[in-house]
C-alpha cells in the first residue's frame, strides 16, 4: 500500500485508544481506513471486537477529514505543534450488523454530509460504513466536534 497515510498525522489518539491503522484514501469529502483487530485491543471481548470499538473506529475514520484541516496547510505541509480535541457530539443513527473476530482487517469508509467550520472548532455530520471483507459490520451517521487547543 504505497499511498497509505498514517492516521496519527491527523488524530491525537494514541494506543490503547487508536482504532485505525492507516488511511487508504482521503479527499475533502471521503475517507477510507483499515484497522487490524489485535487480541489485546481494549474493545475485544471473548475473541470479538465489540460494538463500542466499531463506533470508535468509525468516529476516528470520520474525524480524519476534518482533523486534517488543523494538521496540514493548504499546500499539504504539516503544521507543527497543533493539538486538537474531538468527540462524538451525537450519533444520529447506527446499525451494528455483525462483530468481527480478532485478526480481522476491517475497512471503514466515511462521507462528509455537512460541516460548520468556525476557525478554532468544527462540527460535522458524517455517513460511515465498516466492512470485514464483504460483510457489512456497521452503518450510520455520526456528528463530531473537533476543536483546536
Amino acid at each position: 500500500m504505497e499511498n497509505t497515510i498514517e492516521i496519527q498525522k491527523y488524530l491525537p489518539h494514541r494506543a490503547p485508544m487508536l482504532m485505525v491503522d492507516l488511511i487508504v484514501s482521503m479527499d475533502h469529502e471521503n475517507v477510507k481506513t483499515i484497522f487490524t483487530i489485535a487480541e489485546d485491543n481494549i474493545f475485544v471481548e471473548k475473541g470479538q471486537f465489540v460494538e463500542a470499538g466499531l463506533v470508535e473506529n468509525a468516529a476516528q475514520t470520520c474525524s480524519a477529514i476534518v482533523g486534517s484541516s488543523y494538521f496540514v496547510d493548504a499546500e499539504g505541509e504539516d503544521i507543527p505543534g497543533v493539538r486538537v480535541i474531538g468527540f462524538i457530539s451525537s450519533i444520529k443513527s447506527v446499525k451494528i450488523h455483525a462483530l468481527p473476530k480478532v485478526g480481522a482487517e476491517i475497512t471503514t469508509t466515511a462521507v462528509l454530509q455537512s460541516s460548520f467550520d468556525m476557525g478554532t472548532y468544527t462540527t460535522c455530520t458524517m455517513q460511515c460504513s465498516t466492512y470485514d471483507g464483504d460483510t457489512l459490520l456497521l452503518e450510520g451517521d455520526i456528528n463530531l466536534f473537533i476543536q483546536q487547543r
